[in-house]
């Protein structure tokens, strides 16, 4: 099975909030980049907010495709 190939995020964030981010990560025994991710996901879930496939993206010449 070929691994997904992933993006950089990057954002600014309140102290607090990165120190909360860390400590959630640490007590999943997850990177912060995966943490991040969870609850991501858990988010969409709860508020039927669907995920695209990676493969749903790109044409088929694996061009991404414009989103409007």
């Amino acid at each position: 099975m070929a691994t997904a190939k992933t993006t950089t995020l990057t954002f600014r964030i309140e102290p607090g909030l990165k120190e909360a981010l860390r400590a959630a990560a640490a007590r999943e025994h997850r990177s912060i980049a995966n943490m991040v991710e969870v609850l991501i996901r858990d988010y969409c879930g709860r508020n039927d907010i669907s995920i695209p496939e990676q493969d749903d993206l790109f044409d088929d010449s694996r061009k991404p495709v414009k989103r409007g």
